[in-house]
């Protein structure tokens, strides 16, 4: 389940990647990323595993314009603790963020082997400003596992702002990972900050052996 939980919200996230030079609406953001990132993997996943470098280059160039990296940040920080940092500490935890994000994931991606997957149709109405885009990944087996991620709208740009994979609310889990890593070092923000990349690889282990 957990290893299901990583593959899908790396290939969820990596679906919200691509920008046009016409504001697209969200869904066709997300139907013309995947088809993008699919090909670039493809063509580059050997590449891709004896070179971590390149792949994270390649996966900062695709999913950085576009993931709300300042709104995730502060979000898994929460106002308890971001209100208490400077605008250093809030710059230094989301390069450590978006860091942690693509190392958490980009295993996961080097494992994707052609499974279905799916963008849902508009179901319901859709806001000018914040929007759901719902997705289906279907395993070899057969077995089908829904994502539903939260898009806001910044500067005419369609960002990532959440992600729920199987009813798992991923920008929760962060949250909760955050405040343990708080607790366990006694509110010492600049450690928890510095540290951030271990506590999330630590995680990824964690979900490995699940």
């Amino acid at each position: 389940m957990l290893n299901t939980l990583r593959s899908g919200l790396f290939i969820c996230l990596a679906a919200m990647s691509f920008s046009l030079l016409a504001a697209p609406a969200a869904h066709e953001v997300v139907q013309q990323t995947t088809t993008t990132l699919l090909a670039d993997l493809k063509a580059n996943k050997e590449l891709y595993r004896t070179d971590p470098g390149a792949f994270y280059n390649a996966l900062n160039g695709i999913l950085g314009p576009v993931v709300d990296v300042d709104g995730i940040s502060r979000g898994v920080m929460t106002v308890r603790y971001s209100r208490q940092a400077s605008p250093e500490q809030m710059q230094r935890f989301q390069e450590n963020f978006k860091r942690s994000l693509m190392q958490f994931y980009g295993n996961a991606l080097l494992e994707y082997n052609n499974q279905d997957i799916r963008v849902l149709p508009v179901n319901g109405r859709q806001g000018p400003q914040r929007t759901s885009v719902n997705m289906e990944i279907e395993d070899g087996n057969g077995a089908v596992y829904p994502l539903s991620y939260t898009m806001v709208s910044q500067d005419g740009t369609w960002k990532m702002r959440n992600v729920v994979i199987n009813g798992i609310n991923v920008g929760k889990l962060f949250r909760d990972q955050f405040s343990q890593a708080m607790q366990d070092n006694r509110n010492d923000l600049d450690k928890v900050i510095d540290n951030w990349t271990e506590t999330v690889a630590k995680a990824r282990q964690g979900t490995n052996a699940s």
